[in-house]
C-alpha cells in the first residue's frame, strides 16, 4: 500500500511522538517519510531516495532488507512467531547463544536476552550487584563511569550515563556513580589531548584518576562500565585500546566487574568483530544490540561469564535465582534475524573489509582537515566524526544554539544523504554494503555541506 509523502508527514505528526526529538521543531524542520529501504538507501513515497550515512541509528550492518535475512525471518514466521522463554526453549535462541559464545572474546558462555541495548545494560548492572551480595559483599552497590559516556534511556542505564543532555532532566530520580574522566582524545573538549601529544600517551596519563578511584573506593564498586573506543552519542569521542588494557588489568587488580557496552560498536564497526579484542580484553559483561539483527527487529543480549553464572545457580528456596525478564526474551524471529546476520558475517573477511571502507572514507573527507572551520578528524574503523567550530584552529566552538550541524543534516537532505549529527559534530557510520563510489559522492555532500553551515 503506497501512500503520499505529505499525507504520512500530517498523520505522524498528529499522533507519533518521535524520540531524540523537540517535536516543535517539526514546524519548521520537515519530517523525512520513508516507506522502502534497499540496500544503504531509504526511499520515500515520492521516489526521493535518501543513502543512510549513519545505518539508521548504528543499526543497519549490511543494508535495508538483506535477502538472507528476510529470507529465514520469513521461513521462520512459517514455524514458530513467539513463546516465552521461561520454562520454554525453541531452535532459534539455541543456536544464536551457541554461535555467539563461539565467537565473543573469552569465556562468554551464558546469554541473558533482552528487547533494546538499554535493557542489556541494566542485565548487566544488576546482575553485577547482585553477584556481590550474594558473595557477601552487599556494600558494593556503586558503578563508575566515563566523564561523556551514554549507555541508554532506562534509568539504570542513564543513571551510569554522563552526557548531560540526555541525563540531566532525570538526576533527582538516578542513582549517582563515580564519573572518572574519559580517555577521550579528541582536541575540542576540556581537558582533552593537548595537540602533539599521541593518542597512546593521553590514555595513560588520564588512567591515573581511574586507577586512583579504583583504589579509594573499591569496597564499594561493583563494576566499571565503558564503551570500547569510541563513546558515541557522546559525541563520537574516541580513545586508543591500551585504556581498555590498562582498565582490565586494574579491575582485575582490585576485584571489580568490567561491563563493556558494545552496543553500538560490536561486529566490526571499529575494524575487528568485537572493540575488545583490539586490546585482546576479556570483559565480565558484554552487551550486544544494534547490529546484532543487521538492523531488522530489536534485540540484545548481556554476555557473562559461567563464574557468574554459577553465583545464581542454586535451590529455589536459597532466593538467589536472576529473575529479571521480559515478555519477548528470545523472541524466535529476533533470534532467526540475528542468526542470519551471523551468516553474513561468515561469508567474508567483513573487518577487513570495514578497515578498506574506512581508509577509503578518510581520503574522501581528508581535505577537510584544512578546513578553518573544522577543528578535528577523528577515526576508528568505519566511524568517522568532524568536529565544527567557529575558529577551527583554535577550537573555539560554536554556540549550540546556531545548531551549524543540524544545517549540515538539512543539505544532506535536500540532496539525498542521511546524515544526522551529534550537535556541532558530523560523522559517518555507513552500512558496511556502500561501495566507494557512494562513499565519494556522500562525502562531496557533506563537504559542500559544512562549506554552506560554516559560512557566516
Amino acid at each position: 500500500m503506497s501512500h503520499s509523502a505529505d499525507d504520512l508527514v500530517r498523520r505522524s505528526l498528529a499522533h507519533v511522538w518521535h524520540p531524540c526529538t523537540q517535536m516543535k521543531d517539526h514546524e519548521w524542520l520537515p519530517l523525512v517519510p520513508v516507506e522502502r529501504g534497499e540496500g544503504a538507501w531509504l526511499i520515500g513515497p515520492d521516489g526521493k531516495r535518501y543513502l543512510d550515512a549513519v545505518s539508521s541509528w548504528w543499526t543497519n550492518l549490511f543494508g535495508h532488507r538483506h535477502p538472507h535475512i528476510v529470507a529465514r525471518m520469513k521461513e521462520q514466521l512459517d514455524t514458530l512467531d513467539h513463546a516465552m522463554l521461561a520454562g520454554f526453549t525453541h531452535p532459534p535462541v539455541v543456536e544464536l547463544s551457541e554461535r555467539l559464545a563461539a565467537i565473543t572474546p573469552g569465556d562468554l558462555s551464558r546469554c541473558m536476552y533482552t528487547d533494546n541495548g538499554s535493557s542489556a545494560v541494566e542485565v548487566a548492572l544488576k546482575m553485577s550487584h547482585h553477584y556481590w551480595a550474594l558473595n557477601g559483599q552487599p556494600e558494593r552497590t556503586r558503578f563508575v563511569a566515563l566523564s561523556g559516556g551514554y549507555h541508554g534511556e532506562t534509568l539504570g542505564a542513564l543513571a551510569v550515563s554522563s552526557t548531560g543532555l540526555y541525563r540531566d532532566a532525570y538526576r533527582p530520580l538516578l542513582l549517582e556513580p563515580l564519573v572518572v574522566r574519559a580517555p577521550d582524545c579528541g582536541v575540542m573538549e576540556p581537558g582533552g589531548r593537548a595537540p602533539g601529544v599521541s593518542w597512546e600517551d593521553h590514555a595513560r596519563r588520564v588512567f591515573r584518576e581511574m586507577e586512583a578511584t579504583l583504589e579509594r573506593h573499591h569496597k564499594e564498586i561493583a563494576a566499571v562500565i565503558v564503551e570500547p573506543l569510541i563513546q558515541c552519542a557522546g559525541g563520537m569521542r574516541m580513545w586508543p585500546p591500551i585504556y581498555l588494557k590498562l582498565l582490565r588489568e586494574a579491575c582485575d587488580r582490585y576485584g571489580v566487574h568490567l561491563i563493556a557496552d558494545e552496543i553500538a560498536v560490536g561486529f566490526c564497526r571499529t575494524g575487528k568483530l568485537f572493540a575488545c579484542e583490539w586490546a585482546d580484553i576479556v570483559p565480565d559483561f558484554l552487551c550486544l544490540s544494534k547490529g546484532l539483527t543487521g538492523g531488522t527487529l530489536p534485540l540484545a543480549v548481556c554476555m557473562t561469564s559461567e563464574r557468574i553464572y554459577e553465583a545464581f545457580y542454586d535451590d529455589y528456596s536459597t532466593g538467589k535465582a536472576f529473575l529479571h525478564s521480559h515478555s519477548y526474551t528470545g523472541n524466535p524471529l529476533t533470534c532467526t534475524a540475528a542468526l542470519a546476520t551471523l551468516d553474513i558475517l561468515e561469508q567474508q573477511d567483513w573487518p577487513a573489509h570495514v578497515r578498506g571502507l574506512g581508509q577509503h572514507l578518510y581520503g574522501a573527507v581528508s581535505e577537510l582537515s584544512r578546513h578553518p572551520h573544522v577543528a578535528e578528524i577523528r577515526q576508528q574503523g568505519f566511524v568517522l566524526a568532524i568536529d565544527l567550530a567557529a575558529d577551527g584552529p583554535g577550537r573555539k566552538p560554536y554556540p549550540a544554539g546556531e545548531r551549524r550541524g543540524l544545517r549540515v543534516y538539512q543539505h544532506g537532505l535536500e540532496h539525498g544523504a542521511l546524515l544526522r549529527p551529534l550537535g556541532n559534530t558530523v560523522y559517518f557510520m555507513p552500512p558496511y554494503v556502500v561501495t566507494e563510489e557512494e562513499i565519494d559522492w556522500l562525502a562531496g555532500v557533506a563537504i559542500e555541506g559544512i562549506e554552506r553551515a560554516t559560512a557566516d
